[in-house]
């Protein structure tokens, strides 16, 4: 494509508009004047058809996978292609998605003369977790005389891939990831009353009938008791709803309400809200889903996934390692709730067939819908019996007690707290019936779940309960 610069414009203005007015004002100035404009005509066609291929040769490339993390500052390393190696001047623009932000619209790019390559990068920021794909550059360099600006598109293939971004979630639970130094200290193994067997000892009063070795008792003569060591490659599975339920934005707990006069009335009205920048429930579910696997590595244990909607969309069985926890990441960072309503039957059925070994299942989901809790309580009772279940859910917006939320100034804002306490209060009787069959139901702030799902499986770990 070839399209009129500016300099062009310029001299067209210089000669061809006062040349022609002044051929048609005095006779014998029509032939100079055509002369010039005709001259001026031919310059142009003539660096038109020379610079006609000026971008031959001229390619650019980009990674073939490139990662970045949603809301941080990242960068594309574009590379161009000259296989004249001759010295040029292009402008370079990429085709990027509307969910990479960038400073940048094009650049100018100088080629040195004699390098086949050059390189650029080019500052990108994420405003979306999910797969996007680059799939075409745009090039252009001025004609030989500068008339004519050369275009071109070439194809610039590149897939990127947006993670959550952890950072945030990190910080609150640095202690955890900090990586302290080892110097003088040695790997021992702790004796407690886990699953596998330690060794045997002589008895010592206040030991359980159930800890006693009887075949040994009866060989020696006297009492033996048999010693755990605790467990080590533990099963640790995050079970994510990525149904309607999940795409409900969670309002954080430092929202409030600012009061502000209203015309000299001396009566308070309702201000504005401030919330933090809006994320679904799903956002907030594979954030602290990635942060759970990376503990649970640092702890030694294996790590699972599954998500769900109205069945089983992925399953990743428990593992540990870097690539498994590549897998887990690759495996969510595209994950978008769908409108579809969670089948809580099916879900159980599926993990009774899959897992065979005791693990620890931590559910994500939302229960304030009365007719599915009733389906979830039905469901987790037999999963209960085989597996330790742990249910944590996102704290609705106003679901609190009575008399704990701000000040009402309305009459509509008394309604709303007394709506809020009732569906409080069915999720109240809701963890009691959990309880009851041996699973733990747990309501959490927004901001907090991370930290709180952490706090769960350590406690977990230090009581030994799987």
């Amino acid at each position: 494509m070839i399209v009129p610069r500016t300099r062009l414009l310029f001299w067209f203005a210089v000669v061809a508009l006062p040349f022609s007015v002044l051929g048609a004002l005095y006779a014998q100035a029509g032939p100079m004047a055509v002369a010039l404009i005709a001259g001026l005509a031919a310059l142009a066609v003539v660096d038109a058809a020379a610079s006609y291929g000026r971008l031959d040769g001229i390619g650019v490339k980009l990674p073939e996978v490139l990662r970045l993390s949603k809301d941080r500052a990242g960068s594309i390393e574009v590379t161009v292609q000259n296989e004249s190696k001759k010295a040029r001047r292009l402008r370079l623009g990429l085709a990027l998605p509307r969910e990479l932000a960038s400073p940048r619209e094009d650049v100018d790019v100088l080629l040195p003369a004699g390098a086949d390559q050059s390189r650029l990068e080019w500052p990108v920021t994420p405003a979306r977790r999910g797969n996007f794909r680059l799939r075409r550059a745009f090039l252009e360099t001025a004609s030989w005389l500068g008339f004519w600006a050369i275009r071109a598109n070439v194809p610039a293939m590149c897939e990127v891939r947006v993670y959550p971004n952890l950072l945030a979630e990190r910080r609150n639970l640095a202690a955890l990831f900090l990586n302290r130094g080892a110097f003088g200290m040695h790997a021992q193994r702790q004796v407690g009353k886990g699953r596998d067997f330690e060794k045997l000892r002589e008895y010592i009063p206040g030991d359980g009938y159930d800890e006693i070795h009887w075949k040994a008792t009866a060989k020696r003569g006297h009492p033996v008791t048999k010693v755990f060591q605790i467990e080590r490659t533990q099963e640790v599975y995050v079970v994510i709803d990525a149904s309607r339920l999940s795409a409900r934005t969670p309002v954080p707990s430092s929202e409030f309400l600012v009061p502000s006069s209203a015309g000299g009335n001396g009566l308070e009205q309702p201000g504005t809200r401030n919330p933090e920048p809006e994320t679904s429930v799903l956002e907030r579910f594979i954030t602290s889903a990635l942060i759970l696997a990376q503990a649970a590595e640092r702890q030694g244990d294996l790590f699972g996934l599954l998500t769900f909607t109205d069945k089983a969309d992925t399953f990743l069985r428990a593992k540990n390692g870097n690539q498994h926890y590549a897998a887990c990441r690759d495996a969510l960072y595209t994950l978008e709730p769908q409108g579809i309503t969670p089948d809580f039957d099916e879900i159980s059925s599926f993990i009774r067939t899959r897992l065979r070994r005791r693990a620890l299942l931590i559910f994500l989901t939302s229960l304030d819908d009365p007719v599915l809790a009733e389906s979830f309580v039905r469901n987790m009772t037999l999963l209960a019996g085989q597996h330790l279940v742990l249910v944590n859910m996102i704290k609705p917006p106003g679901v609190e007690p009575l008399f704990t939320g701000g000040e009402a100034f309305h009459i509509d804002d008394v309604y709303g707290h007394l709506a809020g306490h009732l569906r409080w209060h069915n999720l109240r009787e809701l963890e009691k019936v959990l309880q009851r069959r041996g699973v733990s139901f747990k309501l959490l702030e927004n901001e907090k779940l991370a930290a709180e799902l952490v706090a769960q499986y350590l406690g977990v770990k230090q009581r030994q309960l799987i």
